[in-house]
């Protein structure tokens, strides 16, 4: 990356700015490949995670900021300190203990007021509501289990369903927004990454949709002039392959 800095034209213009898209676009592309249970691409989209650390790093160390070595000891540094029932005489007998206590050192080490400082803004809407209530649960503002949750849900269901039928925009907006941070709570407490089980949905309907085109194409018909009733029977057909 230091070569290609000084001798490629395009390397040498980047910034920080210009690629930290890049660098989310090779996260999702990691992610993909662990949906796809692929470990050949996997390996592939983690070299290119890497070059964004390395690349984001050079940029650093050529106006003196930090380099490689800053960034690697750091990491170690901070792993070996948020671990103390490993490297130290800390007991945690289970894994809530251990995200309790790395929480608690985290607010302590950044001088946080709020548990919730440091979740970022940018993150994806599902991921930060499940982010902010693993936290906000960190510290005991939770239910024990999804089924006490259950009735706020519900609660939330009838609220958006009669601001639907008659309230304002802004109404139905907030109301929907309840009923999805709810819903994240409930999936939450059962166990599950919501934003994993939201885009294992989206590749399922992604592939039966394209099921029924292709189907319909094999039959020369116009999907724009296919009724429901048989664009659902082929949508059936797909759900049992």
């Amino acid at each position: 990356m230091a070569i290609l800095r000084k001798e490629c034209p395009w390397d040498r213009q980047q910034t920080h700015e210009s690629i930290k898209d890049l660098m989310v676009e090779e996260i999702y592309e990691a992610i993909e490949a662990i949906d796809n249970d692929d470990p050949a691409e996997l390996q592939k989209e983690l070299g290119d995670l890497l070059l964004h650390v390395v690349f984001h790093t050079e940029i650093a160390r050529e106006s003196g900021r930090f380099d490689i070595g800053d960034v690697i000891y750091g990491i170690q540094e901070k792993l070996i300190r948020r671990h103390p029932h490993v490297f130290s005489d800390t007991l945690a007998d289970d894994s809530q203990t251990v995200v309790r206590n790395w929480e608690y050192l985290k607010m302590k080490e950044k001088e946080r007021k709020s548990v919730l400082q440091g979740v970022p803004d940018t993150l994806p809407a599902l991921i930060k509501a499940q982010r902010m209530q693993e936290k906000a649960a960190s510290v005991g503002f939770d239910w024990q289990t999804w089924q006490q949750a259950w009735p706020k849900l519900q609660e939330e269901i009838e609220e958006f369903r009669q601001v639907a039928e008659k309230g304002s925009e802004k109404e139905k907006a907030d109301e929907f927004g309840d009923l999805l941070f709810s819903l994240v709570n409930v999936g939450r407490l059962a166990g599950l990454n919501v934003e994993d089980c939201l885009r294992k949905t989206n590749r399922k309907f992604k592939y039966r949709f394209q099921f029924i085109e292709e189907v319909l194409n094999g039959e020369e018909k116009n999907i724009r002039d296919t009724t429901l009733e048989e664009m659902d029977r082929i949508w059936e057909k797909a759900k049992g392959k």
